[in-house]
């Protein structure tokens, strides 16, 4: 009976494996899937940050730099000048943090910080740059009576950046600025010693930072995100220039989600464009409200119509803690007709994957009206209406002063920088613009009399400044121990009068309340 079992059991594995593979080659062949579906292809910029950091390292480098080369004779020039190159980075690095420092010495009992070591090693990093570096920085506080020691040590550093030169100019260097951006997350590994101790073996403690670090300089630099070097001045083309305003209206929302277990949701909005580094616009806060209207203005400066989106999120307000996201939604710009207005009802998503199954959950909706109105100076370059009434040499016959008045547009404001400011405590001068209730400021240049500043604010005006005036004052803040923590150095009142009638004015001004010092700022007019 046994041997008889046993061959039968031999006879059915041989007869069942086979007849086991003929039908799943069957219906491996006959039978289709119900439940697969056509993927959702979108172009890349209508994608919002979270979604492309998703999706890119899914793309080859090829795709995303396709002249992707070695650059030996780079990584030759860097090995002979880095003992110098590691000197120079040192020392911004001391002079950008030592007034950070500052600020918190005689805080929290704290009495004072300070570089111990700083050096980058010997060992220069590469581009595509693996840098595996023998640093020797070690930050020492002391904190009462205690002496605290953080050394950094160990440091590996892997990233394949994209460099761009532009855009090409006929001054030396020939071109204007450089444009950074990182191919794929880069790699940070490093030590973290503290009192002897090394934190990064804490259980957890190096995956989080490993995440927090990806995650934080892929959101700045990750392509197609940039990281722009002005090399030279506004004046051959840096930057881009803002080409109009975007008028938006939120509107209302409909059905929202109610995300409180007691009562209805706390909607808000906050709106951006995308490439803009300027902190969003939001809107009030509707309290308990699935269905709230806004019917709220706001004014937007535009750079690139043709690529970049308008970007909504819709949030509901915690008094505690975060707050939950509702959804969002993006319009593109490309989709406006210049000085039409156009109301978009969006059906607000999770995020802008199309094939993200959550964006399948009803979200509400979001009703805004949008208004984009280019520069005067700019209008040749948008098609549509503009090329019809809109366009400058249609105004003649009409008095300028009153065309102005009527026209709204945006004051750009360049503060180049000043010579001979002194100050009678200390002199880390930064520049602050008082102008239509808005302050704004420059960064601090540390122990200068001649601080070169370059940078550029703007203000949206509903009509012509003709009779205002904007007031510029060069301020020094202390960065060490100082009974007197600011000062002023001197300020300027400029009227802007000129500035509407002539469109640009680029001057030297004497400070008032100064013995010798001189503000250079230059400031534009742009109607729309």
């Amino acid at each position: 009976m046994g041997f008889l079992g046993s061959l039968l059991g031999i006879i059915g594995f041989g007869i069942g494996i086979p007849l086991g593979l003929l039908l799943g080659f069957l219906l491996f062949i006959y039978v289709e899937p119900g439940d697969v579906k056509e993927p959702i292809s979108r172009p890349i910029h209508e994608f919002d940050t979270n979604s492309l950091l998703d999706i890119l390292p899914e793309i080859p480098l090829w795709v995303k730099h396709p002249d992707y080369d070695r650059i030996d004779w780079l990584n030759k020039l860097l090995s002979d000048i880095w003992p110098y190159l590691d000197k120079a980075i040192c020392d911004v690095i001391k002079s950008t943090a030592e007034p950070v420092f500052a600020e918190y010495i005689g805080k929290f009992k704290l009495k004072s910080v300070e570089f111990k070591n700083l050096s980058l090693g010997t060992i220069p990093p590469s581009i595509y740059v693996r840098w595996a570096g023998n640093p020797n920085i070690t930050l020492v506080l002391k904190l009462l009576s205690l002496r605290i020691t953080v050394q950094l040590v160990d440091v590996q550093l892997f990233a394949a950046p994209r460099i761009i030169l532009k855009p090409l100019v006929p001054t030396f260097p020939c071109f204007a600025s450089i444009a950074v951006s990182l191919m794929e997350k880069p790699h940070l590994d490093f030590g973290l010693n503290l009192l002897g101790g090394d934190v990064m073996a804490i259980p957890g403690v190096y995956q989080y930072v490993q995440d927090t670090i990806k995650k934080q300089v892929a959101s700045l630099y990750l392509w197609p995100q940039t990281f722009e070097i002005p090399i030279l001045d506004g004046s051959v083309g840096s930057t881009k220039k803002p080409v109009g305003i975007l008028h938006v209206k939120v509107v209302r929302a409909i059905k929202l989600l109610k995300m409180d277990l007691l009562g209805a949701s706390d909607p808000y909005v906050k709106l951006s464009l995308s490439g803009d580094k300027l902190p969003a616009k939001k809107t009030s806060i509707k309290m308990k409200n699935l269905n709230p209207e806004w019917n709220e203005d706001f004014k937007l400066t535009v750079k690139d119509p043709d690529s970049q989106v308008l970007q909504l999120h819709v949030y509901d307000w915690e008094k505690v803690g975060t707050h939950d996201k509702l959804g969002m939604q993006i319009v593109p710009l490309r989709l406006l007709t210049p000085h039409e207005t156009k109301e978009f009802t969006l059906n607000l998503v999770k995020n802008t994957n199309p094939n993200d199954p959550h964006n399948k959950k009803w979200r509400g909706k979001l009703v805004v009206e949008l208004t984009f109105k280019p520069f005067i100076d700019d209008s040749e370059l948008f098609s549509g209406s503009l090329h019809g009434s809109r366009k400058r040499e249609d105004m003649v016959g009409k008095g300028s002063e009153d065309v102005s008045l009527n026209r709204a547009g945006l004051l750009l404001v360049l503060l180049q920088g000043a010579e001979d400011v002194e100050g009678n405590h200390h002199n880390n001068p930064y520049a602050v613009v008082n102008f239509g209730g808005e302050q704004k400021k420059t960064k601090m240049i540390k122990k200068t009399r001649d601080p070169c500043w370059n940078e550029e604010f703007q203000f949206v005006l509903e009509e012509a400044p003709l009779k205002e005036k904007i007031r510029i004052e060069v301020m020094s803040r202390r960065t060490g121990f100082s009974f007197r923590r600011k000062e002023s150095l001197g300020y300027v009142d400029i009227n802007l009068n000129d500035v509407v009638h002539n469109g640009r004015i680029n001057e030297k001004y004497n400070l008032i309340n100064s013995r010798n010092g001189v503000l250079h700022v230059e400031i534009r007019w742009k109607e729309i």
